[in-house]
């Protein structure tokens, strides 16, 4: 993968025209706009990142709809371990909710548009394999409570 431009934020708001030239002569038409005091940004072209948009729907109904199907489910589950070697810890049946809530999270994400709820799908099912993957976390997780109450759990 090309890397993507980076510039200081300020560059964009000093020099408008040159920014904007920066951004249509890098490799992935994107420049990272580099700040100081909060997370940097990424500048695209719109026609770009609608196109992405639209890519990540295909691709969300086009998983979505596999998983339905016996042959697409196979197949899916075949390919899971390639792209997420860390499922070869989970038990079966939780491979296969892994792939159900992978999935139907790509689907619910890509509807919307936004994919901020995929990586903790992915996050906790790596943290719960990891589990599998000890067997002295596997003994702790699996130990029986000692019935204590601590009291109420506040609101966050």
């Amino acid at each position: 993968m090309t890397a993507i431009t980076e510039v200081p934020f300020s560059q964009l708001v000093q020099q408008p025209r040159e920014t904007v030239a920066k951004l249509e002569d890098s490799p992935r038409r994107r420049l990272r706009l580099e700040r100081r005091d909060g997370n940097d940004l990424i500048l695209e072209a719109a026609d770009r990142a609608e196109a992405k948009d639209d890519a990540l729907r295909f691709s969300g109904s086009l998983f979505f709809h596999l998983v339905k199907t016996d042959h697409g489910a196979r197949a899916l589950l075949l390919a899971l371990p390639d792209v997420f070697p860390w499922v070869r810890f989970l038990p079966k049946a939780d491979v296969r909710a892994f792939l159900v809530e992978l999935v139907d999270t790509i689907h619910a994400c890509s509807e919307i548009g936004n994919v901020a709820a995929l990586m903790p799908v992915v996050a906790a099912w790596r943290e719960t394999a990891e589990i599998y993957s000890d067997p002295e976390l596997l003994k702790a997780a699996n130990a029986k409570l000692d019935g204590t109450d601590y009291g109420h759990v506040p609101d966050c």
